[in-house]
């Protein structure tokens, strides 16, 4: 997804020098009141400390969603240590997260994705159903990980998906057990309710735009008859309205700032930067440690209580793997001596796939002006300077969830507007006065895997996410491109729509729109279920429900790798939730519950709407 302030670094070089004026010109008046006291925090606890033994209570790999909420939640018992290690650097400059303003002001958010610094830059095998194309699949290498790269958006999911979870293995995921966390975590400014969370450390803003387009946006989808709803992490997802964002005071909102920077001067909390964990220690089929690579040097280091991988749906069955778990033949061909054969580990991959609809708008109101040189000066200024303005959103402040035909129980569709054009996830500057919606199936049919490409830890793995290789997920982008085309028809858009981008309106048949979805369609930055969670008789299981690594110990892995199957909506909130409830699972606290809580059913079935 890509947004308002336009990648300097991919693009003109008169861009380029604006950007660092307005960084020096910054910088040299020292407005900014960088806290000392943080920087020295920061500074310190950047490094493993020296006055301490190599021996924690627990070592969490990975300092991002779902990391830095176990790290916060572990170290509250002052008795227990905790080592974080995270490969790549911090999100902040000198203390300070105003001056590493391409990660906190959200408008800004398409920087990270040029950059490799703070993003692993993953691609896909080619896709033989998608004309042979490499898919690009950013993934945050920063403190906060993904939730430092995302474009904020604070989607749960449904009710049913977690009692999906349930029937699929993992007991005690259903919504009743999984509610309360996303409430423990949640901070909402409009307050707690019976589905908001109103004293949690990670705080959710609503969309609240007066922007037309937007408000275009919503009232066509009600011509088109579906309904407003006025909270889709409440009662009833199903229907359009404002979104909820990890924006607060109009900055970004990331697990970093909401759980690790909160927990980092706590005396048992050590956190590492740019420390890549390159293999797991284990004693026979104990896990004991981790060795890692830091400047250069190779170290171990080791866990007296457990191991927890927090490195998300890529980095955390790598990792297994890598260390010898995994489906044992695969293993042995590399040379991995084979601690536990998990043929589970790396399969059952799943991500949501996404298009853009694009029209071209009438009248100059969307983003492209302020995509500018000059505009996004004056737009990042106000920012740095207050936090305020076009650079204080994302701009993906309207949405909606909508089931794509007739019997089905609860939305599989869902829609993000936004009133500008992306080309190629951003990192190309739009060319026009645009709008656009990103619309996607949310349960795909289509399953795929990851392997090792060598044992080399630096080597990214194979990544095979087998998109549309069912006639079933064909079908429903084919709903997805009709029913936008549906809502942008309404007479709320009569006065911006101008001729339609994307498809175009040469593609009209079947046939054509399967190849324009072919050809365009592009991930939702959703991988997961790599290291699904089920019952240890499940032979594809990897983690129990307990969230620990079937057939050794003290190992667990808590990160989205662990859905047993993918959510209708964004990952992060989901990942935040799944960490805040395995902190309780590994301190041995009985779960949180919330029986009977209303969930909006559809009157008939019998309808798509």
């Amino acid at each position: 997804m890509s947004y308002l302030m336009k990648g300097f670094k991919c693009h003109s070089p008169v861009v380029r020098k604006l950007a660092g004026s307005l960084f020096k010109a910054h910088t040299l008046k020292n407005t900014l009141g960088i806290n000392e006291q943080q920087f020295k925090i920061s500074r310190a606890s950047s490094q493993l400390s020296s006055e301490k033994t190599d021996s924690y209570n627990y070592i969490i790999v990975g300092a991002g969603s779902a990391g830095c909420v176990l790290a916060n939640r572990l170290t509250e018992d002052p008795q227990s240590t905790v080592l974080l290690l995270e490969a790549g650097p911090k999100d902040t400059l000198l203390g300070s997260t105003r001056l590493m303003w391409k990660i906190h002001m959200p408008a800004a958010l398409t920087y990270n994705l040029c950059d490799e610094k703070y993003n692993w830059y993953y691609h896909t095998t080619p896709q033989r159903h998608m004309d042979n194309r490499v898919m690009y699949w950013p993934r945050g290498r920063v403190w906060g990980g993904s939730s430092s790269l995302n474009a904020m958006v604070y989607i749960r999911g449904h009710a049913e998906d977690y009692n999906r979870w349930g029937r699929e293995g993992a007991r005690g995921w259903d919504y009743e057990h999984c509610l309360p966390y996303f409430k423990k975590a949640q901070t909402h400014e409009l307050g707690p309710d019976q589905y908001r969370g109103g004293n949690g450390p990670l705080h959710v803003s609503r969309g609240k735009t007066n922007h037309p387009l937007h408000q275009a946006f919503l009232e066509a989808a009600q011509q088109a008859g579906y309904p407003f709803t006025d909270d889709m992490n409440g009662y009833q997802q199903e229907g359009f309205g404002w979104m909820d964002m990890t924006i607060h005071r109009g900055q970004r909102w990331s697990t970093a700032s909401a759980y690790l920077r909160p927990a980092i001067s706590r005396p048992n909390f050590s956190v590492a930067e740019k420390t890549l964990v390159t293999k797991i220690l284990f004693q026979g089929t104990k896990c004991i440690g981790v060795e890692y690579v830091k400047n250069g040097q190779r170290k171990k280091v080791f866990a007296n209580k457990e191991v927890i991988l927090s490195g998300g749906a890529i980095n955390s069955p790598q990792l297994l793997m890598l260390s010898g778990i995994g489906n044992a033949d695969d293993l042995k061909k590399l040379g991995i001596p084979v601690v536990c054969h998990l043929p589970g580990v790396g399969q059952n991959l799943q991500d949501h796939l996404e298009v853009y609809v694009q029209q071209q708008c009438t009248k100059p109101i969307t983003l492209y002006q302020a995509q500018k040189p000059l505009n996004m000066v004056r737009i990042g200024l106000e920012w740095l300077w207050k936090f305020t303005g076009e650079g204080a959103t994302a701009h993906l402040e309207s949405g909606g969830f909508i089931r794509s035909e007739p019997g089905i129980p609860h939305p599989d569709i869902q829609f993000h507007f936004l009133p500008s054009q992306v080309i190629d996830h951003g990192r190309v500057a739009s060319t026009m006065e645009a709008y656009q919606v990103h619309v996607g199936p949310m349960r795909s049919t289509s399953v795929g895997w990851l392997k090792l490409k060598s044992s080399d830890p630096n080597d990214h793995p194979i990544i095979e996410p087998n998109y549309l290789s069912t006639e079933r997920d064909i079908w429903e982008f084919r709903q997805c491109v009709k029913l936008t085309r549906e809502i942008f028809a309404q007479k709320a858009f009569e006065k911006f729509r101008g001729p339609e981008v994307l498809p175009g309106n040469h593609v009209q048949s079947d046939k054509e729109i399967d190849a324009f979805v072919r050809q365009k369609a592009d991930s939702a930055y959703h991988p997961s279920c790599t290291c699904k969670m089920g019952q240890p008789s499940d032979s594809t299981a990897v983690v129990d429900p307990q969230t620990k690594v079937i057939g050794v110990e003290n190992l667990r892995v808590v990160d989205a790798s662990i859905m047993p199957s993918v959510v209708t909506g964004n990952l992060n909130a989901p990942t935040i939730m799944i960490a805040e409830k395995a902190a309780d699972i590994i301190k041995g606290l009985p779960s949180l519950q919330e029986k009977n809580v209303p969930v909006y059913k559809p009157k008939t079935l019998e309808t798509q709407r």
